[in-house]
C-alpha cells in the first residue's frame, strides 16, 4: 500500500468537474489489492478515521472531494481480464474498479463483444460508473450500468470482503436481507421503504424494490455503503452493422413527432440511441460545423443496430419516417461506415467542448439540470425549461437523452446576477420535475452538490430510511460521508 501526503502530489485528488474548490485531505492511500483495502478499513474501523473513495475525477457532483477525510485512490486496481463466453450471446469480463472504461470497451470489442454502457466521459473508472449507475446514449436500448453487472466484490467498512454474484442474496418476502460476516457478524436489515419514480433512468439515492438483489443496493450507492473493488461485467456480441444519422428539423413539433414514432418502432425502426440538440446547441456547434442548416430548429441523432442483410431495409424505414415527419432529409447526415460514425460521435462530443470554451471567457460556471420525467410528461418539462429561460433572458442550451425523456438544460450566465438568478431558478426546475413524477438525477448522481435537494424528492422519512441502511453497513460512518445524505440527517 502506497501513502502520499505531500500537498503537491495529492492536489489532484481535491478536484473533479464539479468546480468545488475547498476540498482538503491529510493524505491519499493507494491500495494495490482488495486485501489492502480490507486491511486499511479493518484497522480504521474504530479509530474515527473517515475515507473518501476516489475515482478518476470525472464526476460532476463533488462525490470524490474530501473535506478533511483521507482518500482511497482506486487507480492501481486496474486489471482487465479476457472475456469468457458463457452463452452464444453473452460473455463475462472481470475487471478491477480502477480500470478505465475506455480500455474495457476496447478490449471487449477486440474479442468481438460489446459492453453496452457508454457514458460520454470514457476516462472514468469502471468502479465509479458502477457506484454511480452511469448511463449514456445507448441506455435507451440497453438500460443503465445496473443491467450489465453480473457480480461485485465489495469491501465493507468493517473490512469484510463481500462477494456478491447476482442472484445469491435476495430480500425475502418481508423485504429482509440477512448476512453472516466474519468481522461485522450477523447483519439483518430491511430494504428502503419508499417508492422510486416511474422514469426509465434514475440515479438518486438507494435502490429499492420487492425481492430486490443485494447487488443492486450497492450499484448507485455512490460509495457510501462499501468500496467496490472488482466486478464481472456482462457483455453482448458486437453488432454486425450500425446505422447512424443526424437529422435536422425546421419545426420542433416535427422533431418531437419523429421521436414519438421512433419510440413506438413505427415502420420497423428500432433505435438504440435517441439524442437531441436544440437550436441554441446547434448555434454553438456551427462554429466548428458551418454546414449546419441555419433554419434548423433542432436536430436528432439516432443509432440502430442491424444485420448486414437487413441494413438497406432498416435504412429505408428510417428515411420513410423522416419524410413523414417533415425532416430536412437532404441536409441530414447518414453514417453507415465506421469512419463516418466516428466523425458523427465527434460532432456529438463537440458541444461540451464549445460550451466549456465559452465558459472559460466568463466569470461564472454554468447551472445545469439532470432531471428526467415519465415519457408522458416530457413535453411539459421541456416547455417549462425553454419558456422560463426565454422569459428570464438567459443564454441556454437544451440537449441530451430525449429517448429517455431526460435532457440537460445548461444555463450559461454572463454575470454574477445572472448566475444567482439561475441558481435560484434551479429550485423551480427541481420542483417541476418532481411535480411531474420525475427524478432529481437521472445519471450524474447526487454527490455533495445535490444532497440538499434529495429531501424534496424522498422527504425526511425517505432520507431517514437511507440513514438506516447506511448505519447498518457502515455503523461508524466511515465511507463517503456527505455524499447522497446531508450530514445533518445523521443527527435525527
Amino acid at each position: 500500500m502506497i501513502y502520499k501526503d505531500d500537498p503537491t502530489l495529492i492536489q489532484g485528488f481535491l478536484e473533479d468537474t464539479s468546480n468545488i474548490k475547498t476540498g482538503h485531505t491529510p493524505g491519499v492511500y493507494f491500495p494495490e489489492s482488495m486485501d489492502d483495502v480490507s486491511t486499511l478499513l479493518q484497522k480504521s474501523a474504530s479509530s474515527g478515521k473517515r475515507f473518501v473513495i476516489s475515482g478518476n475525477g470525472t464526476g460532476t457532483t463533488g462525490g470524490r472531494i474530501p473535506f478533511g477525510d483521507h482518500v482511497i485512490a482506486m487507480e492501481k486496481l486496474d486489471h482487465i481480464e479476457t472475456p469468457v463466453k458463457r452463452e452464444r450471446d453473452r460473455a463475462i469480463m472481470t475487471v478491477g474498479a480502477g480500470a478505465l472504461l475506455e480500455n474495457i470497451q476496447k478490449k471487449a470489442e477486440s474479442h468481438g463483444w460489446l459492453y453496452p454502457p457508454d457514458p460520454t466521459e470514457k476516462l472514468c473508472f469502471i468502479g465509479s460508473t458502477i457506484a454511480n449507475n452511469s448511463s449514456g446514449a445507448r441506455t435507451y436500448k440497453y438500460g443503465p450500468t445496473r443491467n450489465h453487472i453480473a457480480r461485485l466484490t465489495v469491501v465493507l467498512a468493517s473490512g469484510d470482503i463481500l462477494d456478491i454474484p447476482r442472484g445469491k442474496y435476495r430480500a425475502d418476502q418481508d423485504g429482509i436481507f440477512r448476512l453472516d460476516l466474519p468481522l461485522a457478524g450477523n447483519l439483518e436489515f430491511k430494504i428502503p421503504d419508499y417508492a422510486l419514480p416511474r422514469t426509465s433512468k434514475h440515479n438518486a439515492g438507494y435502490y429499492s424494490a420487492p425481492y430486490m438483489d443485494l447487488i443492486d443496493l450497492f450499484i448507485g450507492s455512490e460509495g457510501t455503503l462499501g468500496v467496490i473493488v472488482e466486478a464481472d461485467l456482462q457483455l453482448v456480441p458486437v453488432p454486425e452493422k450500425i446505422i447512424a444519422c443526424l437529422v435536422y428539423f425546421r419545426k420542433l413539433e416535427d422533431l418531437l413527432s419523429f421521436v414519438e414514432n421512433a419510440k413506438k418502432k413505427s415502420g420497423g425502426v428500432n433505435p438504440r440511441a435517441l439524442e437531441f440538440f436544440d437550436r441554441n446547441s446547434l448555434d454553438f456547434l456551427r462554429k466548428v460545423y458551418p454546414e449546419i442548416p441555419a433554419e434548423a430548429a433542432g436536430s436528432l441523432f439516432f443509432e440502430q443496430e442491424t444485420a448486414m442483410e437487413e441494413e438497406d431495409e432498416k435504412l429505408e424505414a428510417w428515411l420513410e419516417l423522416m419524410e413523414r415527419s417533415n425532416a430536412m432529409t437532404d441536409e441530414s447526415w447518414v453514417a453507415l461506415d465506421v469512419d463516418e460514425q466516428r466523425a458523427m460521435i465527434a460532432f456529438r462530443h463537440e458541444l461540451p467542448v464549445q460550451v466549456n470554451e465559452w465558459l472559460s471567457t466568463q466569470s461564472k460556471s454554468k447551472i445545469s439540470t439532470d432531471m428526467a420525467v415519465p415519457d408522458e410528461s416530457f413535453a411539459e418539462l421541456f416547455k417549462f425549461y425553454r419558456d422560463t429561460c426565454e422569459q428570464q433572458g438567459f443564454r441556454y442550451i437544451i440537449f441530451g437523452h430525449i429517448g429517455n425523456s431526460h435532457v440537460h438544460l445548461n444555463i450559461l450566465p454572463s454575470s454574477h446576477d445572472e448566475f444567482m438568478a439561475a441558481k435560484a431558478l434551479y429550485q423551480d426546475f427541481v420542483g417541476k420535475a418532481l411535480e411531474l413524477g420525475g427524478t432529481l438525477s437521472a445519471e450524474h448522481g447526487i454527490g455533495k452538490l445535490k444532497s440538499e435537494y434529495l429531501a424534496r424528492m424522498f422527504g425526511r422519512k425517505g432520507l431517514q430510511e437511507m440513514v438506516r441502511i447506511k448505519k447498518t453497513l457502515d455503523p461508524n460512518l466511515t465511507l463517503n460521508m456527505g455524499n447522497i445524505i446531508p450530514e445533518n440527517y445523521y443527527q435525527t
